[in-house]
């Protein structure tokens, strides 16, 4: 029963309306023009949440949560003002990491030491399954989540760790999670006396073991694919959420939880479909490669002629152009060339031209990753485009500009079927009369894979910083 300041029905209905805010939260975050009242609304929403769980606490209970949360929130003011764009994908990585940890915390701690009070067989076994789940999703979540994290910083290399037999070691793995959680609650339950004493241990394996899949699930996807994996980790990183909620009869972290939960497993499924991929290949590892296969990466001599430009070609170049598309990637954030592009964007509208950007949906290392940054810059929301709604208009196009992209616009997606992506829709940015890439060099994508793009006939390379490039062709077209 509450006994600090905040009644019990005072609590439910303060958990309601921060609910109701999560709900109104991510709503918002569905569009750019909303996106900052949504996160105003979730900002308001865990505002609420903390204040009235720590008056429902009695005083002395007040220090033990206050601490943790102006240290927390100290050290998070400080990464939010210090991260830049290009470091926010694997910042949101880490960040799912702690609701794993915590949620294999609080499971095992709930294990240790139960609540008060007289329980029947039934309640039992269902808080037992509850605590052996949550910490199972928990450790997925957080070694899954540090691998990426590891990964979108360059510390783990991008490319797939096939082990022979992936896919039933992955099986096994599960079998023996299921197995041991089984088993541990039936021994701490009573049911089966024999396995009382075992209980701790059982809880133990399956920790280690998820720990395991985690890291093997997620060594196993290819750093290309990994947007797709934040973003299910994401969802992961809800069912953690939800399940400590369960442990600790917490009705608002159950709802905050399976919104987070049941928004990123959609959310990831969108991503999927426009990749054509099967989102159980990206759940159980080895995203886009075969059983064994080892990917084609990067050929060590030339494929080809490649034909460079500078600026002041490429300004006659557009000049003389009524459509261009941009087509922004990694190397863009990178270069932090955003607000480049948008004056150079800003040029080309003022002189007639028609500019539109053309979005991929694992373009950056974070879902709606261009979005983010395009909005930054104060690019128009109405000239950006998803891959489906501007594929279409590439052959009727004069220039398309890529800035810092690579594999989203590789063919060899459609026309290697060895390719580690083959199958991924990509924007067909070769169909237009002139094709320009900013890049540093000829180094291959993320995906470890070459790019023929780079060697057709109506391909220009721009070698450079692409900040540097892009305010070299503003002072052209300028001058």
């Amino acid at each position: 029963m509450t006994t600090g300041a905040v009644t019990p029905n005072l609590l439910t209905a303060a958990y309601l309306a921060a609910s109701v805010l999560f709900i109104l939260s991510l709503g918002g975050l569905s569009s750019q023009e909303t996106a900052r009242r949504g996160n105003l609304f979730g900002i308001i929403g865990m505002a609420i949440a903390i204040a009235v769980t720590t008056l429902a606490l009695p005083p002395s209970g007040y220090p033990v949560m206050l601490v943790p949360v102006v240290i927390g929130g100290a050290i998070g003011a400080v990464l939010a003002a210090r991260v830049q764009m290009t470091g926010m994908p694997q910042l949101v990585a880490l960040l799912h990491s702690f609701v794993g940890l915590a949620a294999v915390l609080v499971g095992i701690s709930s294990f240790l030491h139960p609540s008060e009070g007289a329980h029947t067989t039934a309640e039992e076994i269902v808080h037992l399954t509850e605590v052996w789940l949550g910490v199972a999703i928990g450790a997925i979540t957080f070694t899954g989540s540090v691998i990426a994290w590891g990964k979108l910083r360059g510390s783990i290399s991008g490319k797939p760790l096939l082990l022979p037999g992936r896919h039933a070691l992955n099986a096994f793995g599960v079998i023996i999670v299921f197995a041991a959680g089984i088993a541990m609650t039936l021994g701490a339950a009573g049911i089966v006396p024999s396995l009382e004493s075992a209980a701790l241990p059982l809880l133990l394996l399956v920790t280690g073991i998820s720990l395991l899949l985690g890291l093997h699930l997620v060594m196993a996807i290819g750093g290309a694919d990994m947007p797709v994996v934040v973003s299910l980790l994401n969802s992961y990183s809800g069912w953690a959420a939800a399940a400590a909620g369960f442990m600790l009869s917490n009705d608002l972290l159950i709802v905050t939880g399976a919104l987070v939960g049941s928004s990123g497993a959609i959310l990831s499924a969108i991503m999927c479909e426009a990749m054509n991929r099967s989102i159980w290949n990206v759940v159980f590892g080895g995203f886009g490669t075969g059983e064994g296969n080892k990917p084609k990466v990067a050929s060590e001599g030339p494929a080809g002629e490649v034909r460079t430009t500078d600026a002041t070609e490429l300004a006659a170049t557009l000049s003389q152009a009524r459509r261009v598309i941009i087509v922004p990637g990694y190397g863009m954030a990178v270069a932090r060339a955003q607000h480049p592009v948008e004056v150079l964007t800003r040029i080309l509208r003022e002189r007639g031209v028609e500019v539109r950007y053309a979005i991929h949906p694992v373009a950056g290392r974070l879902p709606g990753h261009m979005n983010v940054l395009l909005a930054e810059a104060g690019v128009p929301y109405d000239i950006v485009f998803e891959m489906e709604e501007i594929n279409d208009d590439f052959p009727s196009t004069d220039v398309v500009l890529v800035i810092g992209a690579n594999d989203i616009v590789n063919p060899s997606a459609q026309t290697d079927p060895d390719s580690p992506i083959a199958g991924m829709p990509v924007l067909e940015v070769w169909k237009a009369r002139t094709v320009v890439v900013f890049k540093r060099s000829m180094a291959s994508g993320y995906a470890g894979v070459e790019n023929p793009l780079f060697f057709r006939d109506n391909t220009r390379m721009f070698f450079g910083d692409a900040r540097e490039s892009i305010e070299a062709l503003v002072a052209a077209l300028k001058g």
